[in-house]
């Protein structure tokens, strides 16, 4: 008689997970839901290109209010990603958001809280501690740290203490590769 044990899974893929609005895209302070408005960041094909060459995946973690809003739909923001895809030669692994706000519904999805995060590390079999999350607000690093993802915050709109703090994608990936050396690629 032949037993087959299988070897349990081992969670050891490392991701950035990237917030949109102002870390890939241009913040204009009005929702962003048409081509016309969406604005690549500079620098950002460049620094994915670099953590995709450096073996991380690519997921962007996004709340988008405006479906809850009845603004736009999920559609608009699947196109948006489309764009950003080819721009960023199709190099993102996935894209997750949140089509919730308080004002209308809540969710466990929605940034500060972690269900896409969540998602992300059950499909990728990720190490949460091999993992950073790229994000301009204080809710986007409330929800990797609920995980134990280390945050970067991007740009001046708000402060969190403790988590470093950078100009824009391209400051946080030499963070993110500086860190990688010095601790020899975990």
């Amino acid at each position: 008689m032949t037993t087959n044990h299988q070897q349990p899974t081992i969670n050891n893929q490392k991701a950035v997970f990237l917030d949109r609005d102002g870390v890939l895209n241009e913040e204009i302070g009005d929702y962003v839901w048409t081509a016309d408005r969406f604005r690549v960041c500079p620098g950002v094909p460049e620094s994915v290109a670099r953590l995709k060459a450096a073996g991380y995946l690519l997921i962007v973690v996004t709340n988008q209010a405006g479906i809850a809003k009845g603004l736009y739909s999920p559609v608009e923001v699947r196109a948006l990603y489309n764009i950003l895809q080819q721009v960023c030669n199709q190099q993102l692994d996935a894209l997750y958001f949140s089509a919730s706000h308080p004002s209308v519904s809540e969710s466990i999805l929605r940034k500060p809280d972690s269900g896409m995060l969540e998602k992300a590390v059950a499909r990728f079999r990720l190490d949460p501690a091999r993992c950073w999350l790229v994000g301009d607000r204080a809710r986007d690093l409330a929800a990797g740290a609920r995980l134990s993802v280390r945050g970067i915050l991007v740009g001046e709109a708000e402060l969190v203490p403790g988590a470093p703090q950078v100009a824009d994608l391209r400051a946080a990936t030499e963070l993110i590769l500086r860190h990688e050396t010095v601790r020899g690629g975990t």
